[in-house]
Order: structure tokens, then sequence, then C-alpha cells
């Protein structure tokens, strides 16, 4: 009972790759989340030509390991994968920290923005490759973990893997934080250079760190078997079934003679017995191969079948997206002065959605779940596709707080005099705390459950790909917010500056306009979301979503 009990926590191995996650998230959102103001400040870029390069860069490096997870499931280690990925991250920051080498030591204070675009694509490719392959890295862990315990129940084991999860994220939120807040002091105060070596350092920490595990770590080995190829599977089958609808093949000679040796072998008596071990082989066969990977068809299948509630779930990368972009356009015409000498960076109130998950991560913990199992006398408390809808919704009562606080700042905008354009309006910058507090909440269901919900549903081989479709609602989401962006600005721009929902002047934008559509739009697909979940059946065995 105490070897069991002791089983529970993560193992080492876990644990290593949780804090492994931290670091590189410390260092991606040292780079991220000021990137804007070093585009603008450094690189001389506009405002709009920066907010570009930001959202494409940022939509390429999510959408980058749906195209790298096939190679990494099915071709390449997750171990080297993993090495290799991160010493081109590390390479493309040492690229980005000469820029701002080379910027501060030009007399003209300019840089190349073709090795600056070198450096970030760099980067991009690196994260492209290394998120998926470290989470599925992580996954296998968990596996080994699970295999061995021998527990009983699959209700623990279904617990064990929320618990895995949930500080998975807990890793990443505190690395995310410290980035936000720690780097983005020290790239205003210190200067570029050391804004940017010291999550290159972080880099070289982790490519480090990762090495000193290789005697903790359990590698699963593909293996050459077709079964360990999912893709590898899918490209057969089409080939399969195109060979099969331009030709019809016979049957052959050396065919018919080894179908009638086989039927020469069988023998004639016993027949339940034979019958009952076929049987028995075949389920094994068949449990086997759902379980190492699926056939051709059952794995297109599988995508397809998992297509709608992806789809859905876009619309909350969307509402994601708003902190970094127009949440701290609205904090720069509010009130930010703490005292007589200090003003609050508006974003820095992007640290309080990452601030808010670490405090409530225990209390969803310990309280929620507890409380939901005893109401729900299901062992888990929230299913996991339940999960995802509570963070949907909260997500919709963020962005229509986030309407109303800037209807309410428009409103006393109006009732000013204003001095100049883009001068704070009395309305304190604290209004804005609620919406992103809400959307750090609904990060804890969404977020948490989407990584929880693609690692189950995918087979084992193709699990590089299941957080690849995770990481890709955040990428598609940042090119959908992008395209509506574009489209609303272009026709609401055609019927005058007065009416332009993004004028520059923020007591002329309606900013507010824009949070109902979202909000809107965001409901229509939770709605849709409770349908699909209706009729939506979990492929993964022992699951209880």
């Amino acid at each position: 009972m105490a070897e069991g009990e002791k089983r529970r926590g993560l193992s080492k191995s876990c644990a290593l790759l949780i804090v492994i996650a931290g670091i590189e998230r410390y260092a991606f959102k040292g780079v991220a989340s000021n990137l804007v103001t070093y585009l603008t400040d450094v690189a001389k870029m506009s405002n709009s030509r920066a907010a570009t390069t930001v959202n494409t860069w940022s939509g390429f490096t999510f959408m980058l390991p749906l195209f790298s997870a096939p190679f990494a499931d099915s071709y390449w280690d997750r171990f080297l994968t993993i090495l290799a990925s991160s010493s081109l991250y590390f390479v493309g920051l040492v690229g980005l920290t000469y820029t701002a080498f080379d910027g501060s030591r030009s007399t003209t204070k300019t840089i190349s923005l073709y090795f600056l675009y070198t450096s970030l694509s760099l980067v991009a490719l690196g994260l492209g490759v290394l998120n998926p392959s470290l989470q599925a890295f992580g996954a296998d862990q968990l596996d080994h973990d699970l295999d061995h315990d021998h527990e009983p129940s699959s209700e623990v084991k279904s617990n064990r893997k929320s618990h895995f999860f949930q500080w998975w994220y807990f890793g990443v939120c505190a690395g995310s934080l410290l980035g936000v807040t720690v780097m983005a002091y020290i790239q205003d105060t210190f200067g570029w250079v050391l804004g940017f070596a010291i999550p290159t350092a972080s880099m070289l920490l982790l490519i480090f760190l990762f090495l000193c595990g290789c005697g903790v770590y359990v590698y699963a080995d593909p293996g050459l078997d077709l079964k360990a190829k999912p893709f590898q599977r899918i490209l057969e089958f089409i080939k399969g079934a195109v060979s099969r609808t331009s030709k019809i093949t016979l049957v052959n000679d050396h065919d018919l003679n080894a179908m009638e040796l086989e039927l020469q072998e069988k023998p004639l008596c016993n027949c339940s017995n034979t019958a009952s071990t076929t049987t028995s082989k075949t389920l094994a066969d068949k449990k086997s191969c759902n379980k190492d990977g699926f056939s051709g068809l059952e794995t297109i299948k599988l995508l397809l079948r998992l297509l709608p509630i992806w789809t859905m779930l876009l619309t909350f990368a969307v509402i994601f997206q708003q902190p970094a972009t127009f949440f701290t356009k609205q904090g720069m015409a509010m009130k930010r002065n703490i005292g007589p000498n200090f003003k609050i960076p508006p974003a820095t109130l992007q640290s309080t959605i990452t601030l808010s998950i670490i405090l409530l991560m225990p209390l969803y913990d310990k309280v929620l779940i507890p409380m939901a199992k005893k109401i729900s006398k299901n062992q888990k408390g929230i299913l996991v596709m339940e999960r995802m809808g509570i963070g949907m919704f909260l997500s919709i009562v963020a962005i229509v707080i986030a309407a109303l606080v800037e209807r309410k700042r428009l409103m006393i905008s109006k009732k000013m005099i204003k001095t100049s354009p883009n001068s704070s309006d009395p309305l304190s910058i604290f209004w804005l705390l609620p919406q992103y507090v809400l959307l750090g909440v609904s990060d804890i269901f969404t977020v948490v459950g989407m990584q929880e919900f693609f690692y189950s549903e995918v087979p084992v081989r193709m699990r590089t790909m299941g957080f690849a479709l995770y990481t890709s609602v955040f990428g598609v989401g940042s090119f959908v917010s992008a395209a509506l962006i574009s489209v609303i600005e272009s026709y609401t721009r055609s019927r005058g500056e007065k009416h332009n929902w993004f004028a520059d002047d923020m007591s002329e934008a309606r900013l507010d306009y824009y949070y109902w559509l979202l909000a809107l739009t965001s409901a229509i697909s939770f709605l849709m979301y409770i349908v699909i979940c209706k009729h939506f059946k979990s492929s993964s065995s022992g699951d209880d979503q």
C-alpha cells in the first residue's frame, strides 16, 4: 500500500521535463512579450508593420508543429528531435541577441532586417518542433509510469493523467510569468542586449538539463514496424486505395498455393477451441493495433472526427490573442499612475493571466475537483470535454466584460475635452483586471483540457501529432484574428475614419463593437460545441470523458 501511494507522484523524468518546459516558456515569453517594442524602437518599424510581423511570426510558430509532427511521429527519434530543435532554437536566440548588440554599436542605430528575420525564423522553426516533441516525450514517461503502477482502476490512471497535465501547465505558466515580468523590466531598464542574452542563456541551460536526464528517461523505440509509423500507414492506405480504383489485381499462383497450404495445415476437429483461439488472437491483434498505431483508414477517420471540435476551439484562440493586442491598447488609453512618478506598463497586465493560473490551479485541484466528485458521483469530477466547455464559456464572459469596460471608457472619454489625441482617460487601468483574471481562469479549464483531450484521442505513435493539433489551434486562431481585423478595418474605414473600429485615436475607435462581435461568434461556437460533444464518442480505451 505504501509503495502504491508512493508511486502516485510524478516520476523524476516527468518532473525534470516539466522544469525544462518552464525554462523554454521563460525564454520564449522573454522575447515574444516585448518583441513589438523591440521592432519599433530598435528595428525602426511602424506600429502596423511591427504588429503584423509579430502576429505572422506567432502564427507560424504555432502552426509549424502541425507539419513537423508527421515526421516526428513516423521517422524521428523524440530524444534526438528535442536535442536538435532546442539547439536550433538556441542558435536563433544567439542571432537575435547579436542583432541587438549590432544595433547598439551601429552609429545609425539600425539593424539588418534580413538577419533579424532569419533569427526569428530559426526560433520559430526550433520552437515549432520542440514544443510538441517535448510534451510527447513527457507523455511517454507518464505512460511508462502508468503501465508499471499495476493500478486496478482506470479512474486512478485517468486522475494521474490530469495531474500530470495540470503540473505541466503550472510549470509552463510559472516560466511565462517570469518571462513577461522579469524580462520586460530588464529590457526596459538595462537594454536589449542583456534582455535577449538572458533567454539565450536559459536555452543553453535547458539543453544542459535535458542531457543530464539521459539516465532517467524512458525511450520509446518505434522500431521498423509499419504499425509504429501511422502517417506512413496513411500514405500506404491512400496509395492502395488509388491502386484498387485504377486496376483490379488478380490473385497469382503463389498466393493460391499459399492459401492451399494454409488450409491443409488447419485441423478439421476441435472447431470450438480453434474458433476460440482464433478469436482471442484476433482481438489481441486488434487491441495491439489500436494501441500501437491505427490502420490507414482508421487513422484518417480519427483525424477527421477530431476536426469539428478543433474548429470550435478556434474562437477561444481568437479571444486568447486579445491581451497582447487590443487589451494592451485599452490600457494605453486609461489612467496608469501609481503615485506621482510610476506608471504601470499596460503589457505587464498580461502577467495577471499567468498569475491567476498559478494561484488558482491548486484551488482547482484541491477544492473544485473534490466538490465535483461528490456532486457528479464521478471519480474524475469534471470530464475533459466538460472542462474545455467551461473554459470556453468563461472566455465569452471575459470578452463581454471587456466590451462593457470599453463602452464605459468611451462614454467618459466623450465627456472630456481632449487636449491631444490618445490622452489618458480618468478611468483606472485596474478596471481591466476582471477580464484578464477571467481569461486566466478559462485557461485552467480549456488549455489544460485541450492538452489532455488530444493526448487521449490519438494513437500512441501519433502523440506528437496530437499535441501539434493542440498548438495549431492557437496558430490558426492567430491567423483568423489577423484576417478578421483586416476585413473589419477595410469595411469600416471605407465608411469614413470616424466609423473605423480600430482608429488610432482611441476616443474614436470602437473596440467595444469588435468585442461584441467576438462574443457573438464565440457563443455560436460554444453552442455548436455542446451539440458536437453530445454525439462525440471517445476512441481512447478506458476513458471517461
